[in-house]
C-alpha cells in the first residue's frame, strides 16, 4: 500500500512539472486578433502579452478617435478569446498525454 501511495505522489509531481512546462510554453505561443474587417490586427501571447499592434492608416482620423478606440478594443478582445481557446486546447492535449480524462480542466485540480 505504501508503494502505491509513493507511486501516486510521483505521478502527481510529474503532472505538476508537465503543467508548469505547459504554462511556460503558452507564454511563447502567439495568436492574432482582428477587427474592423482586418484594419486593426493584434498579435499577443496566450498569456496576454501584446507583441504587435497594426492599424491601417485609413483608420487614423483625428475627428473620430472613438471609432479607432472601439476597433482596437475589439481586436484585443478577439485575440484574448483566441488565446483562451488555444490555452484550453493545449491544456486538454497535455492532460490527455498524461492519461487524464478530457473535461477535467475546470475541476479544481490541485496543481
Amino acid at each position: 500500500m505504501f508503494g502505491n501511495m509513493q507511486q501516486m505522489m510521483q505521478k502527481a509531481q510529474e503532472m505538476q512539472r508537465k503543467m508548469a512546462t505547459l504554462q511556460q510554453s503558452l507564454g511563447d505561443l502567439e495568436v492574432d486578433g482582428h477587427a474592423g474587417g482586418g484594419l486593426v490586427k493584434i498579435s499577443m501571447t496566450c498569456k496576454g502579452h501584446v507583441k504587435q499592434l497594426r492599424i491601417d492608416p485609413t483608420l487614423v482620423n483625428p475627428a473620430d478617435v472613438a471609432l479607432l478606440e472601439d476597433i482596437v478594443k475589439a481586436a484585443m478582445n478577439d485575440a484574448r478569446a483566441k488565446a483562451d481557446a488555444k490555452m484550453a486546447e493545449e491544456t486538454e492535449k497535455a492532460m490527455g498525454q498524461m492519461g487524464l480524462p478530457s473535461g477535467l480542466l475546470g475541476q479544481g485540480l490541485p496543481f
